[in-house]
C-alpha cells in the first residue's frame, strides 16, 4: 500500500515538474516571440525613418538640381541676350560705316566729276596755247627771214639747232637726275654689301691677301712628314689651325691659305716651328698651335698697348686694346691698318690743336675709327658702325662714337669729329707709298690723268690733285657751254674707267669760267 502512495506521490511530482516544464517553456516561447516582434518592429521603424531620410535627401537634392538648372538658364539667357545687344550694336556701326562711306563715295564722284571739268578746261587752254605757240613760230619765222634775210631753209637749221641745244640741255638734266638717283642706290648698295662681305668678313680678299708661303728645309721627304701618314698630319694641322695647306708641285714651298689673317699667322708660326723641330705629328700639331695660339693674344695685346703708346693717348679698356691689336694682321690694300690708325690719329691730333679742339678727343676718334674691319662676320652693318656700337659698349664719349660712326657718312655727324676723321683718313690712304704704290706709278697715273684730259676738244688745262683722286679741267668758255661741260665730264668719267688703272674713285670737276672784257677809249 505505501509503494502504491509512493508511485502516486511520484507520478504527481513528475506531472506537476512536466506541467511546471511545459509552462516555463511557453513561457520562454512567448518571450522570444515578442523579443522577436519587438525586434522586427524596431527594423521596420529604423526602416522608415531610413526610407523617410532618402525621400527627404532626394528631395533635397532635386530642389538643388532644379534651382541649378534654372540659374544655368537664367545665365544662358542672359548671354544670349548680351550677344544679341553686341549684334545691335555692330550692325549699327556698320550701318553708320556704310553710310560714311557712301558720303565719301558721293563725294569722291562729286570730285572726279570735278577734276573731269577741270582736266577739259585745261585740254581746252592747252590747245589754245598750242595754235598760239604755233602762231608765234611762224610769226618768228617770217620776223627771222625779214631781219636776217635769211632763206626758209636756213631760218629752218637755225631753229633746228636751237630746238637741238634745248632737247640737249633737257636730256643732260634727265641724265644727271638718272646718274645721281643711279650713284645714290649703288653707293648705298655698295657700303651694304662691302660692309658685310670685305671690311670685315675676311673671305673675300683677294688671293694674295690669303696665303702665307712657308720655305721647307732641305730634303724630299719633307713634304710627306708634312702630309703624314694616310694625312693625318695634316688634317690634325688643318683642324687645329682652321686654315688650308696647299701642297703642290712647287719645290721647296708650301701654302698656307685661310681668310682670318689672325689665323694664319698662327698657322705661319706653327708651321715654322714644327719644321725647325722636326717632330711632325698629331700631338705635337696640337701643343705647337696651342702655344702659338697663346703667344699671338698676347702678341696682339702688346702691339695694341704700343699702338695706343704711339699715338700718345692714355691706356684703354682691354676689349678695346685686343681688337685694336688684331688690326696689326690686316691690311687694305696692301696698308697695314693699325699703322694706318695711328697715323690717323697723329693727323687728327694735329688738325685739332689747328682748330682750338680736344686733341685727346680727335686722336682717341682717329685711331679707333677703323676698329669694326678687327670684327668677325657676325656682327652686322659697315664697319664704322659695328666699331661705334663696340666703342659705345666699352664706355667711350658720345663724341668719339659719332666721329666713328660718321666718318664714311654711314650716319651724320653731331660734331667736328666726323668730318676730321674722314679727312685724316683720306689723307693717310691717299698720300704717296701709303698703298704700296711706288713714286714712278704715282708720277705715270697722274700724267696720264691730266693727258687723257687734255686730249677733248675745248680743254685748256687739266690738273691731278689730291694725289691723282680728283682731276681739276678747265675749258674754253666759247667752245664748250654749260651743258657741255656736264657732258664733258660724263665723256672723262667713261674714258678713265675704261683706259686707266687706279684705287679707289677719281672725282672730275670741270670748270668753266665766263670772262667779259671791254676796253675804254
Amino acid at each position: 500500500m505505501s509503494s502504491l502512495v509512493d508511485t502516486l506521490e511520484y507520478a504527481g511530482l513528475v506531472l506537476a515538474g512536466g506541467t511546471v516544464c511545459y509552462l516555463l517553456l511557453r513561457w520562454k516561447a512567448h518571450k522570444d516571440a515578442r523579443a522577436e516582434a519587438l525586434a522586427a518592429q524596431s527594423l521596420v521603424d529604423q526602416a522608415r525613418h531610413e526610407a523617410k531620410a532618402v525621400l527627404r535627401d532626394a528631395r533635397l537634392a532635386a530642389g538643388e538640381e532644379t534651382l541649378k538648372s534654372h540659374e544655368q538658364a537664367e545665365q544662358a539667357l542672359a548671354a544670349r541676350r548680351a550677344e544679341r545687344l553686341e549684334l545691335e550694336r555692330r550692325l549699327a556701326e556698320r550701318e553708320t560705316l556704310i553710310n560714311s562711306q557712301l558720303e565719301r563715295v558721293v563725294e569722291a564722284e562729286k570730285n572726279v566729276q570735278r577734276d573731269r571739268d577741270q582736266l577739259r578746261q585745261r585740254e581746252t587752254a592747252l590747245a589754245a596755247q598750242e595754235c598760239e605757240l604755233a602762231e608765234l613760230r611762224r610769226q618768228e619765222r617770217e620776223l627771222l627771214q625779214r631781219l636776217a634775210g635769211l632763206s626758209e631753209a636756213e631760218a629752218r637749221e637755225m631753229l633746228l639747232k636751237r630746238i637741238e641745244q634745248e632737247a640737249l640741255r633737257d636730256a643732260n638734266a634727265l641724265t644727271r637726275h638718272i646718274v645721281d638717283d643711279a650713284r645714290a642706290r649703288a653707293e648705298e648698295q655698295a657700303r651694304r654689301i662691302i660692309s658685310l662681305a670685305i671690311q670685315r668678313y675676311a673671305g673675300q680678299h683677294t688671293f694674295e691677301s690669303t696665303t702665307a708661303s712657308i720655305t721647307l728645309p732641305p730634303g724630299d721627304d719633307v713634304k710627306g712628314r708634312i702630309i703624314g701618314r694616310e694625312g693625318r698630319n695634316i688634317r690634325a694641322f688643318e683642324a687645329a689651325t682652321g686654315v688650308t695647306v696647299l701642297i703642290d708641285d712647287t719645290p721647296g714651298s708650301v701654302l698656307l691659305s685661310g681668310f682670318d689673317p689672325v689665323r694664319r699667322e698662327v698657322a705661319r708660326e706653327a708651321m715654322c716651328r714644327l719644321l725647325a723641330d722636326g717632330r711632325i705629328h698629331p700631338t705635337r700639331i696640337e701643343e705647337v698651335v696651342a702655344q702659338v695660339s697663346e703667344e699671338t693674344e698676347e702678341t696682339i695685346i702688346r702691339v695694341g698697348e704700343a699702338a695706343v703708346a704711339k699715338a700718345g693717348l692714355p691706356p684703354l679698356a682691354p676689349e678695346l686694346v685686343k681688337v685694336l691689336g688684331r688690326l696689326h694682321f690686316r691690311h687694305s690694300f696692301s696698308q697695314n691698318l693699325l699703322d694706318h690708325s695711328v697715323e690717323v690719329a697723329l693727323l687728327m691730333g694735329l688738325m685739332a690743336a689747328e682748330l682750338g679742339l680736344d686733341v685727346a678727343s680727335a686722336k682717341r676718334a682717329g685711331l679707333l675709327h677703323d676698329i669694326g674691319k678687327a670684327l668677325n662676320h657676325e656682327a652686322e652693318g659697315p664697319h664704322a658702325i659695328a666699331g661705334a656700337e663696340l666703342l659705345k659698349r666699352c664706355g667711350e664719349s658720345a663724341a668719339v662714337v659719332n666721329g666713328v660712326a660718321s666718318h664714311h657718312n654711314d650716319l651724320p655727324p653731331i660734331g667736328p669729329l666726323g668730318i676730321l676723321v674722314s679727312a685724316a683718313d683720306a689723307i693717310s690712304a691717299s698720300r704717296p707709298g701709303a698703298r704700296s704704290e711706288s713714286m714712278t706709278t704715282y708720277l705715270k697715273r697722274v700724267e696720264d690723268l691730266e693727258k687723257l684730259a687734255g686730249a677733248f676738244p675745248g680743254v685748256e688745262k687739266a690738273f691731278a690733285v689730291q694725289a691723282g683722286r680728283e682731276l681739276r679741267v678747265m675749258v674754253q668758255p666759247e667752245q664748250i657751254g654749260d651743258e657741255e661741260a656736264f657732258a664733258l665730264a660724263r665723256s672723262l668719267a667713261s674714258r678713265i674707267e675704261a683706259e686707266l688703272h687706279y684705287p679707289g674713285q677719281i672725282k672730275i670737276t670741270v670748270i668753266r669760267e665766263t670772262r667779259c672784257v671791254e676796253v675804254a677809249k
